[in-house]
């Protein structure tokens, strides 16, 4: 698993590495159910996640799964903030955040995400 925990500010934010993975569908779902895992042990409302997608398609075979992983972690996410969305990929995010109610902020920026997520 490539995603790990680090903390910004004093506050931890679990980092979701999905990216670098181009066209790689396969890597995505094995990153993706193990994220799961790690997220749904976490007291619900506490997780501050920063989910990496730059140089990553999320390819239709994708979106049901990250569907149903959006909607199983919810109760546990407190924020979620997003790097590399954009374009055909921003459309498909704003379509999960409607099917599963987790609203996600999008950024460019990495430190400015993080500064984001640790905000209260």
């Amino acid at each position: 698993m490539r995603s790990h925990w680090i903390e910004h500010k004093g506050k931890k934010i679990f980092y979701q590495d999905f990216s670098g993975h181009l066209y790689n569908s396969e890597a995505v779902k094995q990153e993706l159910a193990e994220v799961q895992a790690v997220v749904v042990k976490q007291p619900r409302n506490s997780v501050r996640v920063l989910a990496d997608f730059r140089d990553t398609h999320i390819t239709s075979d994708l979106m049901p799964l990250m569907n149903a992983a959006s909607a199983m972690t919810k109760d546990h996410v407190y924020k979620t903030a997003v790097l590399g969305v954009t374009g055909i990929k921003r459309t498909l995010a704003d379509l999960l955040t409607r099917l599963t109610g987790q609203p996600l902020k999008y950024f460019d920026d990495p430190e400015a995400a993080k500064n984001w997520l640790v905000e209260d």
